[in-house]
C-alpha cells in the first residue's frame, strides 16, 4: 500500500480509511487501512455461549501505531451490540480491559 495516499495525520482521514469486518470465515475480525488488511482479532465458540477471543496482530509494518486498540475497540463495540459475552485469552484484550473498564461489563 502507498502510505503516502491516506493522511494519516487527520484523524477524519483515518476514521475515513479505516474498517473492522467481522470475518466469519475464519472466526476472526479483520481490521484494513485503505484496502490494506492490517490486523486481526481471531475468536472462538467458548463455553455457555461466550466467545472467547483469542488473539490479536498487527502487521509489524504498523505496529507501535495504536492499530490493536482500533481493533479491539471495534470488536468489543460489535460484541456489547450483539449482545456477546466475552472471554478475554488474549493478552492484549485483558490490558485492553483493564484500561478500559467501560469494556468489563462484557466479560464472561
Amino acid at each position: 500500500m502507498n502510505h503516502s495516499r491516506i493522511d494519516l495525520t487527520s484523524a477524519a482521514a483515518v476514521t475515513a480509511a479505516v474498517r473492522i469486518e467481522d470475518n466469519t470465515a475464519h472466526n476472526r475480525f479483520d481490521l484494513f487501512v485503505g484496502e490494506e488488511l492490517v490486523g486481526i482479532l481471531g475468536y472462538r465458540d467458548a463455553n455457555e455461549g461466550a466467545v472467547a477471543f483469542m488473539h490479536t496482530v498487527v502487521k509489524e509494518d504498523f505496529s507501535d501505531r495504536g492499530w490493536a486498540a482500533v481493533l479491539v475497540r471495534g470488536a468489543l463495540n460489535t460484541a456489547r451490540d450483539r449482545q456477546w459475552r466475552i472471554v478475554p485469552i488474549c493478552t492484549y484484550v485483558r490490558r485492553y480491559l483493564a484500561r478500559n473498564p467501560e469494556f468489563l461489563d462484557l466479560v464472561a
